[in-house]
């Protein structure tokens, strides 16, 4: 066992004090590397109490910047850090934090074709991912390496925990055998979260990693753990692996591929080429297309509420035609972009050509900018 310098004591010494942990955990910890795939909601709690426990290396991958709307929960970020690549922004918290810890970034996108070179030499995974693609990939690397892969989904206010260890237990494919249609699940900007709800599930699985790597405690393999944040409890289901399922991911890759999870939209869900704006003329017309419950959180003041089904049955806006004689412009918006584009080409398909626009990046960009 190497020795601990003054500072590591200083720094670590109610751990090394804990009865059952002490200097032999510390120092697993400390020459341990653990893989932090995602530095969103469930990677921020995760990789602050890695680094701040002492983990020696933490590889961090993630290919988004830090937005505005994730800040409530993705708490490693500031809002300094709007637009920087959220790995980037992990390490300068992380190195902070904890300048003992080596923290190493990845700010490529994870797929079938790197991800197994970029895991090999970890001792842990944690998926912190909201894709099903990367979550695949993700099971199927750590099959292949041999590493324990510790994985947490949210949606709402529910949460599940678990982890998956082929040869050891279940991996993710004897949960999800094969992935949910397209759009069936809702992602969290769709559906919504609260911040401390993938902060005490983030932080859980901090912890799932540290037992895993020290050996102290009973890491949850073979069970799912269920977080109900509205009642606080923690429910247990046993889960059973099958070795023909690891068999089959480790002879056939990723299951149906990453792409399978990645479709192109339905031609009735594609983005049409139309006119668009990235900013509200003074003076304009503007319709919100999206839904009345969008609508009832939020909308921008003076807008007209025209949703985009009743454009599609047939129905346009009886306030066009006014503005139109008098030269102001008309701007449709919902909250990305999409669905106003498809308004704004249905009614360019009704005469409507001139001086109508979709708002790029909807409602959603216009508040990103206020």
């Amino acid at each position: 066992m190497t020795e601990f310098s003054p500072q590591e004591i200083s720094r670590y010494r109610r751990q090394l004090s804990l009865a059952g942990f002490g200097r032999e955990a510390q120092d697993k910890l400390r020459d341990a590397h653990v893989a932090v795939i995602g530095a969103g909601g469930l990677g921020s709690p995760a990789l602050l109490y890695l680094a701040g426990a002492g983990v020696g290396k933490i590889t961090i991958f993630d290919s988004d910047t830090v937005d505005i709307s994730n800040l409530h929960r993705q708490v490693i970020h500031s809002t300094e850090k709007i637009g920087v690549n959220k790995a980037e922004s992990a390490r300068q918290t992380l190195q902070a934090l904890n300048p003992e810890s080596t923290i190493d970034v990845v700010e490529e996108r994870l797929d079938e074709h790197n991800i197994v070179e970029y895991l090999r030499g970890a001792n842990v995974v944690l998926d912190g991912t909201d894709n099903f693609a990367t979550r695949y990939n993700a099971s199927w690397a750590c099959a292949v390496l041999g590493i324990p892969h510790v994985w947490a989904s949210i949606l709402g206010f529910d949460a599940q925990l678990t982890v998956f260890y082929a040869d050891h237990g279940p991996i993710y494919e004897d949960l999800f055998p094969v992935p949910p249609a397209p759009g069936s699940v809702p992602s969290c900007s769709q559906a919504g979260v609260l911040g401390p709800t993938v902060g005490v599930v983030g932080s859980a699985m901090a912890l799932e990693a540290m037992k895993l790597v020290t050996g102290v405690g009973t890491p949850l393999i073979g069970k799912i753990g269920y977080f109900t944040a509205l009642e606080g409890i923690w429910e247990y289901i046993p889960l059973v692996g099958n070795p023909e399922v690891v068999q089959q991911v480790r002879e056939h890759g990723p299951t149906q591929g990453a792409e399978a999870f990645e479709e192109p939209p339905a031609a009735d869900d594609s983005v049409p080429t139309v006119a668009e704006v990235d900013e509200i003329p003074e003076n304009a017309l503007v319709i919100d297309v999206r839904n009345p419950d969008e609508v009832e959180m939020f909308a921008i003041p003076g807008t007209v509420k025209f949703p985009l089904s009743r454009i599609m049955a047939g129905e346009t806006p009886e306030e066009i035609s006014p503005a139109q004689e008098h030269s102001r412009p008309v701007v449709l918006h919902c909250a990305g972009g999409i669905r106003s584009a498809r308004a704004v080409e249905a009614l360019n398909q009704r005469g409507f050509t001139e001086g109508i626009y979709s708002l790029r990046g909807g409602i959603d960009a216009w508040l990103d900018k206020q």
